[in-house]
């Protein structure tokens, strides 16, 4: 996937069962059955930097975060809760991201919704 970060990064969410998109706080962000939110759109948003948030497992923060800082960061607002900061403005591998928002997505949704994800049960 190439060009535009943010119609790409659409496409790995609405792909996922029974997602939708709406602005949360100026920026698009994608919720699961319109009520949780699994990954928030940052098109620079307090910094230079333009990336995603998204809950990630117990230690992937700080794994993440600590191996690759120039791709990874902790987001404002929601890293105190282990979610992750993934930049899309540097080299991206677009097969990491998906099971980067795969995963969020799974840590919210119900099993009955992860169950119709490919390879997740």
């Amino acid at each position: 996937m190439a060009g535009d970060p943010l119609v790409s990064l659409r496409r790995l969410c609405l792909a996922l069962p029974e997602t939708s998109e709406r602005l949360s706080h100026g920026e698009p962000a994608w919720f699961v059955r319109g009520k949780k939110s699994f990954v928030k759109y940052a098109d620079r948003h307090h910094d230079d930097k333009v990336a995603f948030w998204c809950p990630a497992p117990p230690g992937a923060q700080e794994e993440l975060v600590g191996a690759e800082p120039e791709r990874f960061f902790r987001p404002p607002y929601v890293g105190h809760s282990g979610w992750i900061g993934v930049r899309v403005d540097v080299d991206v591998d677009w097969a990491e991201i998906e099971r980067i928002v795969t995963d969020a997505y799974c840590l919210v949704a119900p099993k009955s919704l992860i169950a119709q994800v490919p390879g997740r049960t």
